[in-house]
């Protein structure tokens, strides 16, 4: 059961980060993150990839900009 799906909540609280800052890294940050119905869900090893090459810490155009 170590595959599961994620939710915004359990990803944010593996990351350590808020709600908030997952929806943002989805939308600026191409976080790797699939819509099913309404819901955000997440995989586990999809995101730790996504963490490790930089995802969380390349800079958008927006922050370039600002």
């Amino acid at each position: 059961m170590e595959d599961r799906w994620l939710s915004v909540d359990e990803i944010g609280g593996y990351l350590g980060v808020t709600r908030d800052t997952v929806y943002k890294w989805i939308s600026d940050k191409k976080m790797p993150a699939h819509k099913i119905g309404r819901l955000w869900k997440f995989k586990k090893d999809e995101v730790d990839e996504w963490v490790r090459g930089g995802g969380a810490t390349e800079k958008t155009e927006q922050d370039q900009s600002e």
